[in-house]
């Protein structure tokens, strides 16, 4: 099994008349009505992802659990929880923004490695479905919150596999030196202990292996490796385990390859699940997933209005009203987005330039030596598939506002976060 594209219907933003849609709308008429930078996502691309991932999964009982961390987007979270999606967590205020979409506490699992007291009573309180412990120190603490609650709190070890996923290094999780999980003989240590505690209930076993993953085999590896641990928990605890969460990380197609072949890995996974022992005799393991960039990743864009065009040092930087605060990806992680003009007005030969933000950091760029036709100040240029990890990670460096965000779905256009003002930068502060 190898990359490839995973067809889910129609392409999102096509370009109609010379220039780029959001459905019915004009990306052009968007940018005028709300300013850039802005923010587009196409609703019916993201649920179409949504029923691409059940689709591949069909051979298992599955929950969908969304990375909440891509997108936290009220108004894409209301959609996945309409659709009956869940919802994997990192803090208290992914389980807030959750909870506020109405996505069913019992269909969130909370991530991370750091989840702070108060946020296991919030979690706790609100009935999720599972907390992924990855440290001892972490049990303890949940325990300790739990009695205190006189509650039982529902766990699922996340395991380290040590499986070296082909990502860039900040987005492998599932390697020995990363700081997520603990190794699979640690695991069964709290398995164990887990067993013993009346304010503990172990209910799944959790791994994670990084982001952009277009090979199946690391997941097909990481997986072996927990069904052995749950399997081992079975037989030396008798904790009998209701789901296993292989995580997220489904490679999209992008500058830098194809997608990851997800009906292949979904028929290997299914085959291993029916496989392995389950929860009740004759009833195989739930199986939960985390997508996050898959289901968002290509459902949104970027659209940036060019302020200036500049020449210096023998080369040409096309200066955009977007930079690092908007869309970081690009200098954080080396990301690579498509760039491409909003109008394409058949002007011109492309030409090598860097296109640049507006702060005042030689880091702040949306890409380096791309071939583009050179646009005039005002122009529009989309930034494609950032509709993850993207407004999710912007900033306010250099007293930037914000930028609006627009969802478009059932033909509608809806201002679903306004552009920050100014007075918004200062909000909180005292004098």
């Amino acid at each position: 099994m190898g990359a490839r594209v995973l067809s889910t219907g129609r392409p999102p933003f096509p370009r109609l008349g010379g220039v780029l849609h959001c459905g019915s709308h004009s990306l052009e008429t968007l940018a005028d009505d709300h300013d850039t930078p802005l923010y587009v996502y196409d609703g019916a691309r993201a649920l179409e992802r949504l029923s691409a991932v059940r689709a591949a999964f069909a051979g298992v009982d599955l929950l969908v659990a969304y990375s909440i961390k891509a997108n936290p987007n009220l108004a894409l979270l209301k959609l996945f929880a309409d659709a009956g999606a869940g919802a994997d967590i990192v803090s208290g205020g992914e389980l807030y923004c959750a909870l506020e979409a109405g996505i069913a506490p019992g269909r969130i699992v909370f991530a991370g490695v750091g989840k702070t007291r108060t946020e296991m009573g919030y979690a706790l309180k609100s009935g999720i479905r599972g907390f992924h412990v990855e440290s001892s120190q972490e049990l303890d603490a949940l325990a300790s919150v739990a009695g205190e609650l006189g509650a039982q709190a529902p766990v699922a070890v996340r395991v380290n596999p040590d499986v070296d996923s082909p990502t860039h290094e900040f987005t492998r999780t599932g390697h020995a030196a990363a700081k997520f999980g603990v190794s699979p003989p640690r695991a069964l240590e709290l398995y164990r202990r887990i067993a013993g505690h009346a304010g503990l209930r172990a209910v799944g076993i959790d791994v994670h292996i990084g982001s952009q993953v277009r090979d199946p085999g690391p997941f097909l590896h990481a997986l072996d490796v927990v069904l052995e641990v749950a399997g081992r928990a079975r037989r030396e605890t008798g904790t009998a385990l209701e789901y296993v969460d292989l995580g997220g990380g489904f490679g999209i197609e992008d500058a830098v390859g194809g997608e990851i072949d997800l009906r292949g890995l979904g028929r290997e996974v299914a085959a291993r699940i029916a496989a392995a022992p389950g929860r009740a005799p004759g009833r195989p393991l739930e199986l939960i997933v985390e997508p996050g960039r898959f289901l968002v990743g290509d459902a949104g864009v970027l659209v940036t209005r060019v302020i200036y065009v500049k020449r210096s040092g023998g080369k040409t930087f096309v200066v955009t009203d977007a930079g690092m605060t908007e869309l970081i990806r690009p200098s954080h992680y080396g990301g690579e987005h498509a760039i491409v003009p909003v109008r394409e007005d058949g002007h011109g030969s492309p030409r090598q330039v860097d296109i640049v933000g507006p702060v005042c950091e030689q880091g702040d760029f949306l890409a380096r030596d791309r071939r583009l036709p050179l646009p005039r100040p005002g122009a529009l240029l989309c930034v494609q598939q950032a509709g993850a990890y993207a407004f999710a990670m912007a900033s306010n460096y250099n007293s930037r506002p914000r930028p609006a965000e627009v969802l478009v779905h059932g033909g509608r256009a809806t201002l679903v976060r306004r552009r920050e003002r100014y007075s918004d930068l200062i909000r909180g502060q005292r004098t």
